[in-house]
């Protein structure tokens, strides 16, 4: 079995998969996903925070990262917007953004 890349964001060492997404809950804080962002050319405002830390906390209580479904219904953040804050890809990469795996179901 291989070791999981680990990749430098920031001054901060992270393990990522092969994608690039993290695979550790612990090593993320808010400015490494405002790093992240930016990487991906994502500018964070209140809002895009607001579904960030939706993702985090949903994920803590179920164990895997939410649908987008599930963070318009649950989170109550309208599938519209989040598509306005995250433009084409809204799960992937929100996900992306707060540090957690990519979503089952996302290509």
């Amino acid at each position: 079995m291989s070791a999981m890349p680990v990749t430098t964001i920031d001054g901060h060492q992270i393990t990522v998969d092969t994608e690039g997404f993290m695979t550790d809950y612990a090593e993320w804080d808010e400015p490494l996903g405002a790093s992240l962002a930016a990487q991906i050319g994502i500018a964070l405002s209140d809002q895009h925070w607001e579904a960030i830390r939706f993702l985090r906390k949903d994920f803590a209580v179920k164990g895997e990262t939410p649908t987008l479904r599930r963070v318009s219904v649950v989170g109550a953040i309208p599938t519209k917007t989040l598509f306005q804050l995250f433009p084409q890809k809204p799960a992937k990469k929100m996900a992306y953004i707060a540090g957690l795996p990519k979503p089952h179901g996302c290509v």
